[in-house]
């Protein structure tokens, strides 16, 4: 059975790109919802919406600037996602090791010709 849609853990809140821009863009430094949202094409009410979402999962940070507020990147919220990413590396580098392997038969095999 799927699991119900929530944005409860980082997972769910970057499986939606428009979070995940966010995140690139913040990556440059901080930033006011006003020129996020500009940046993505959106109403300033729906990236509050999304910067919200991932202040929640501990994605982004939020400090008072004078009048306005200023979003920012807080890349360890991200450990769950890379930490679970990284058990695939073994398969990618024993995948990456026989084809290698496999040019390198071609390559013997042309020589010999």
């Amino acid at each position: 059975m799927a699991r119900a849609a929530t944005t409860s853990d980082v997972f769910n809140a970057i499986a939606e790109p428009q979070r995940r821009e966010i995140l690139v863009l913040l990556r440059a430094g901080e930033r006011p919802v006003t020129e996020l949202a500009q940046e993505l094409g959106m109403p300033q009410p729906g990236a509050s919406k999304h910067l919200r979402v991932l202040r929640e999962v501990g994605l982004v940070r939020d400090r008072k600037a004078g009048k306005q507020r200023l979003y920012g990147l807080d890349a360890r919220g991200l450990r769950p996602v890379h930490e679970w990413s990284g058990g695939f590396e073994q398969f990618w580098n024993e995948s990456f090791d026989r084809l290698d392997a496999y040019v390198h038969v071609l390559e013997q095999a042309g020589q010999e010709e």
